[in-house]
């Protein structure tokens, strides 16, 4: 049985042997709660394991909190990779994580997290205490605990200053919460970190994200280097990816190198709260928080695509950083390659997006925001006349709220709005729900590199269901095969 489905059921047993077995693939997708030292651990802990009688298994590490366990400061549960259940699923339990974790209750609260996902607050409460074990306030709180310790942990920054950087609305509920929930005062964990793990320089934090192997870093080095947009991004000889960031509540710049086993992420931000949305939404982008070993177990079990997925294990279906950029992007982008696409992109990215100094001057701008472009679009863009009106449509669509992009929407209902508006085609639409939601389960079967790996692998794109839950990775796989085929 996949990884995927355990997360789902949380059977004792199957959760019991990836324990006795220390299992990191099963990080983050469930935690281990022992009653008789009253500490939540990670899959893998390497502490001994305890007897079946003292555990229980609980989906996320603020049900753990909840139910007053404390963090293990051993394997640190709460640094995990996030469970692709969120994902996998369009349930309401689903989308609200989503939110969540890009700190939508430190920003609107409950009744706003509620409003965004179209219920009562009562609604949504009781929905995710019985399908995660917490409600939206206790979720939120393991976020903020977790940013908390990164800073504490990754940072000279003051106590008062993390506290308020990771959301808390007081230095004494900052003080609390970190006691309650590592068993230690912050001073404490700061003498504890690991110095050599993650470290600052001049406003800096840089930050190791994990994710679970294997993972083709081939493919996702192509991918961002292939749609470098001049202005706002950039992609070094050395493997460097270097982007600006418009977050809640002010620009940032990222800086990306994937490694074995984590990717390292130079952060810099000119307001600290937007620490934890920079992180979700990196981890978003390079699909960090995916099951390889789940995906690759089932496209294996297909003969014809099996030598993609053996060269190619822990394929990544890239996510966005921002939905309104990737759907304005992709607009421009339509029925041109992906060179015209970057200048025109970037022309745009030049008169109109607004000044960033944070980097070492490659890196200058910000994507332009929809209501700019809306009004200014048509004294930049070039090119047929309907698709520059196509772009400045899409671009009023989103400044006035007739379209919302973010990654806790229901993909049918995106995709009927995006089809709606004058100018976006089926591939467009699926492209973006794909990409915006991290829907694993998108084939671009109208998309013509995909049909030319197709052709390349003799496979018929009708009748896709034996690849479910996982054709937006078998389009990856498809895309890849067709860009082999035409290098010389």
């Amino acid at each position: 049985m996949s990884s995927e489905r355990q997360v789902q059921e949380l059977d004792f047993d199957r959760c019991y042997r990836a324990v006795s077995s220390r299992d990191a693939r099963f990080d983050g997708q469930f935690f281990t709660a022992v009653s008789t030292t009253g500490i939540y651990c990670r899959p893998s802990c390497p502490a001994r394991t305890p007897k079946p009688g003292n555990v229980s298994f609980l989906a996320t590490a603020a049900a753990a909190q909840q139910s007053g366990y404390r963090a293990c400061r051993r394997c640190q549960p709460d640094a995990t990779p996030g469970s692709p259940r969120w994902n996998i699923h369009s349930d309401l339990s689903s989308r609200a994580m989503r939110l969540i974790s890009d700190g939508a209750v430190e920003r609107g609260g409950v009744d706003g997290l509620a409003s965004t996902l179209g219920y009562s607050s009562r609604q949504l409460t009781r929905v995710l205490t019985a399908e995660v074990g917490a409600g939206p306030l206790a979720l939120a709180r393991a976020h903020r605990a977790h940013t908390a310790r990164t800073l504490i942990q990754t940072t000279d920054m003051s106590m008062a200053d993390i506290a308020f950087a990771a959301g808390f609305s007081s230095v004494r509920q900052f003080n609390d919460t970190v006691k309650e929930v590592f068993a230690v005062d912050p001073s404490t964990l700061r003498r504890e970190a690991h110095r050599t793990a993650v470290t600052t320089a001049g406003g800096t934090v840089t930050l190791r994200l994990p994710y679970r192997q294997p993972l083709d870093r081939g493919w996702i080095e192509w991918f961002l280097r292939g749609h470098v947009v001049e202005g706002i991004e950039s992609f070094s000889d050395d493997g460097e990816y270097v982007r600006s960031l418009s977050l809640p509540h002010a620009g940032g710049l990222v800086a990306l190198r994937v490694m074995d086993g984590f990717v390292s992420a130079a952060v810099t931000l000119q307001d600290m709260r937007d620490l934890a949305p920079t992180v979700a939404r990196i981890r978003h982008l390079l699909d960090l928080d995916a099951d390889p070993l789940a995906v690759d177990e089932a496209l294996r079990t297909d003969p014809q695509l099996a030598p993609s997925v053996e060269a190619h294990q822990g394929i990544r279906a890239l996510g966005v950083v921002d939905g309104a950029e990737m759907l304005l992007r992709t607009v421009i982008g339509q029925q041109i390659s992906l060179k015209a696409a970057a200048t025109h992109t970037a022309r745009l990215v030049d008169a109109l997006g607004a000044p960033l100094d944070l980097g070492d001057g490659t890196v200058t701008r910000l994507f332009p925001e929809p209501a700019v472009i809306a009004e200014r679009g048509h004294e930049v863009l070039t090119g047929p006349a309907a698709r520059v009106q196509t772009v400045i449509r899409v671009a009023d669509a989103i400044a006035s709220g007739t379209v919302e992009l973010h990654p806790a929407r229901e993909g049918r209902e995106l995709e009927r709005e995006l089809l709606a508006l004058k100018g976006i085609g089926p591939w467009t639409a699926r492209y973006v729900v794909m990409r915006l939601l991290g829907d694993p389960d998108v084939l671009l079967d109208t998309d013509l590199v995909v049909r030319q790996g197709a052709a390349a692998l003799d496979i018929s794109l009708k009748n896709s269901a034996r690849w479910a839950p996982w054709r937006s990775y078998v389009s990856m796989h498809l895309w890849i095969t067709a860009l082999e085929r035409r290098q010389p």
